[in-house]
């Protein structure tokens, strides 16, 4: 929370000076959200946000919004708050029952996090560096058990509404299908997001806007998609041209999986001795994609 009292997400991990955010709720009198503390919010999607900080906080644009961290007044740490959150959502306690994690290696992040959750709300389970895919297994056990229902097609249907991807619905739910990084619980859509642990925060180089060279569409072996689930996804690659594929777009997080062929569509960046291929340069990714050619041919 900044000091105008404004709450925004943290979005990336270089945080040294300034927090790499995005706006999501901003106090208003009219706003349809109340928070703990007595206060309205009205919740903004990321271009209604744009369009907010660039009329009044024009110094923290840029890739994303950089808060000054002198500006900040309060921190929200899901897992700090894990506990909290089940106490007011027994919905979120009950999913949270079915996941065995170490503690402080897990939280709630979104507006239950802030607390400014609707009966409508998502559930935003994040997970720590290693113990995400820990959780992932036993989100895939929990399912297979009946213990957690299996995404309906109502819901698949939902949510690639709500993606619109450049790829048909039959081949999104094939690759999302593997994944086992969102579900639907009791009538609620949940997202199993990753994080980095604060052991592996500056593991690769930070993202930064690189020098726009074209768009491209290539096949290339997956060496290494470790980092496939993070905020962006991050593919190394086999190509003559191309080292990193990044998908700005949670869609196409976790698309693929080391030793798998990757197609991918997007805006080619030089990065000083390296070329990246980044996928997502809008909010919708209109004409960029990746897909697993190796799950697609079987």
């Amino acid at each position: 929370m900044t000091d105008d009292g404004c709450l925004y997400a943290v979005s990336g991990y270089e945080n040294e000076e300034r927090a790499e955010c995005v706006l999501r709720y901003v106090p208003t009198t009219d706003g349809d959200r109340v928070s703990p503390w007595g206060v309205r919010y009205k919740k903004y999607d990321f271009a209604d946000a744009f369009v907010w900080v660039q009329e009044h906080k024009p110094e923290y644009l840029d890739l994303v919004h950089r808060v000054p961290l002198t500006d900040i007044v309060r921190v929200f740490k899901p897992e700090e708050l894990a506990a909290d959150v089940a106490a007011r959502s027994p919905r979120a306690a009950r999913l949270f029952s079915y996941f065995d994690l170490p503690p402080m290696t897990w939280g709630c992040t979104g507006s239950l996090l802030a607390g400014l959750e609707n009966d409508a709300s998502d559930i935003d389970m994040v997970v720590y560096g290693s113990a995400w895919f820990t959780a992932q297994q036993q989100l895939m056990s929990a399912v297979a058990a009946g213990k957690i229902p299996a995404m309906s097609e109502e819901m698949w249907q939902k949510v690639y509404n709500k993606r619109v991807p450049d790829i048909s619905f039959d081949d999104f739910v094939l690759h999302e299908s593997r994944k086992f990084n969102r579900g639907e619980f009791e009538g609620t859509y949940f997202d199993l997001l990753y994080s980095r642990g604060y052991d592996n925060l500056h593991s690769v180089p930070p993202i930064t806007l690189g020098r726009k060279t074209g768009k491209t569409t290539i096949e290339a072996t997956v060496t290494d998609a470790s980092l496939a689930f993070d905020s962006p996804g991050i593919y190394l690659v086999d190509h003559e041209e191309i080292d990193l594929v990044l998908s700005f777009t949670h869609t196409y997080c976790g698309q693929c999986f080391t030793g798998e062929t990757l197609e991918a569509c997007g805006v080619v960046e030089e990065h000083g001795d390296q070329t990246w291929l980044i996928v997502g340069t809008t909010r919708e990714a209109h004409g960029e994609y990746i897909v697993s050619r190796t799950l697609l041919d079987q």
